[in-house]
């Protein structure tokens, strides 16, 4: 199998990283790319109790199991498949099921620490950082929390003031140096999303022959 190409995007919590990444998907159509999710990689705190894992900072790179997630995109780029873990955010544990997903000629790699790990970074052909003002990220979040993770707006707000802030100036803010490609305005921004969309394509004509299309 042809090496793939291997696009990572990060940007601070609720930049609109999962915007891009769906916009990227759609555009390239279904099952010609991998989709690589970092947040399933958080350390299991099952043996915890839900209030000390409710304590946990999330936010910091040693939360995240980045020796497994090294692993299995170094599988995928050797064109073996792998068995994602699956992460509850509602229960800050990880479920007892996996996903398979299988290798492609292109991977796309979600998270917001993947530029500020060295072992990650290496891997990635084209890094984007996607961002967005800090206020608009702070209400997506605090939307998200509530509505699809049942948290209280109070222990929303504890946690960002917390970890999730000072994290993201310590480590996802100056990983922004690694980006090749700034998206600004998130998922909203047709320009950068064509650009990407474009070089994909491109390898995926290169990969058949033909040019693919959702």
């Amino acid at each position: 199998m042809r090496k793939p190409l291997i696009i990572g995007v990060a940007g601070g919590t609720g930049s609109g990283k999962s915007t891009v990444a769906r916009n990227i998907l759609d555009l390239a159509g279904a099952g010609q790319v991998a989709h690589l999710c970092h947040d399933n990689y958080y350390f299991d705190h099952s043996s915890l109790t839900l209030e000390e894992r409710s304590k946990v900072n999330y936010d910091h790179p040693d939360s995240l199991d980045n020796a497994l997630f090294v692993e299995h995109l170094r599988n995928l780029q050797r064109g073996q498949h792998i068995e994602c873990p699956v992460y509850d955010f509602k229960a800050h544990a990880r479920l007892s099921k996996t996903v398979t997903i299988m290798p492609h000629r292109v991977i796309l790699v979600e998270g917001i620490l993947i530029f500020a790990s060295p072992e990650i970074r290496r891997l990635l052909d084209i890094r984007v950082f996607v961002d967005t003002d800090a206020d608009i990220r702070f209400i997506r979040r605090l939307s998200r929390d509530i509505n699809d993770r049942g948290r209280s707006p109070q222990a929303v707000i504890d946690q960002y003031l917390a970890t999730v802030r000072p994290m993201h100036m310590e480590f996802v803010e100056p990983s922004k140096k690694y980006a090749n490609i700034v998206v600004p305005e998130g998922g909203m921004n047709d320009v950068a999303i064509d650009i990407l969309n474009t070089k994909i394509q491109s390898v995926l004509r290169k990969a058949t022959g033909q040019l693919v299309s959702p």
